[in-house]
């Protein structure tokens, strides 16, 4: 019942742009920040852009300052994260994850403390 539904991911050549969504359901989405994650194959998970449940601040790593936009609409219960000028190294499955409001704002995207739903995870693949 409680779920987060990723969708978007696809395949596209580097400079292209992809929207990821990730659409809530069976739990009050407004109450929670969202971040998102990204593993590729032999890395770490790393935080990639978060926002807080009011939608009033955003982070993001320095690797995707600038191309990436994160926004939500609490009435849609929807995130989105608009990938712009895509290049090779930010191909990997992408997550989304809900972290509860209490979860001090300084640790969104540097940790996974506070993390109480993932969704499943979308494919960007990024390649000539």
């Amino acid at each position: 019942q409680l779920q987060l539904v990723e969708s978007g991911g696809g395949s596209v050549q580097p400079g292209g742009s992809l929207r990821l969504s990730c659409a809530a359901s069976g739990f009050n989405f407004e109450y929670f920040h969202i971040s998102w994650f990204r593993q590729a194959p032999g890395k770490e998970r790393e935080g990639v852009s978060c926002i807080t449940s009011n939608g009033a601040f955003t982070k993001y790593a320095e690797s995707v300052k600038g191309r990436f936009t994160i926004s939500r609409d609490n009435v849609k219960k929807t995130v989105y994260l608009q990938m712009d000028n895509l290049s090779v190294e930010d191909t990997a499955v992408y997550y989304c994850a809900a972290v509860d409001r209490v979860t001090p704002i300084q640790v969104l995207c540097v940790n996974e403390w506070g993390i109480d739903h993932w969704g499943q995870g979308t494919q960007v693949t990024v390649s000539s």
